[in-house]
């Protein structure tokens, strides 16, 4: 089964947390903090949205960092990723 984001939707697979800190303390579960770094997916094709012309930024493969508290989440066949808007994405990291 594959997702296939519309308009200007796309799909993310958020990256491993840190598991120890710079000074080298092994945090647990519980403490780490979710990072807002995740992998590009898939990307929806663009258009129209609210009446305006979404022309797409990201592609496939592309590390970016999105809006800590955005998308959707969604659990398909054991793994889980994230569905943004592409304006939820703040940067791409290179």
């Amino acid at each position: 089964m594959k997702l296939v984001p519309l308009t200007d939707r796309v799909v993310l697979k958020q990256l491993e947390a840190e598991e120890t800190t710079a000074s080298g303390i092994i945090l647990t579960g519980t403490a780490q903090e979710k990072p807002q770094e995740a992998l590009v997916i898939a990307v929806g094709p663009g258009g129209m949205v609210d009446g305006k012309e979404v022309t797409m930024q990201v592609k496939e493969g592309q590390k970016v960092i999105y809006s800590k508290y955005s998308g959707t989440e969604v659990k398909l066949e054991g793994e889980e990723y994230i569905i943004v808007r592409q304006n939820d994405i703040l940067a791409v990291v290179e």
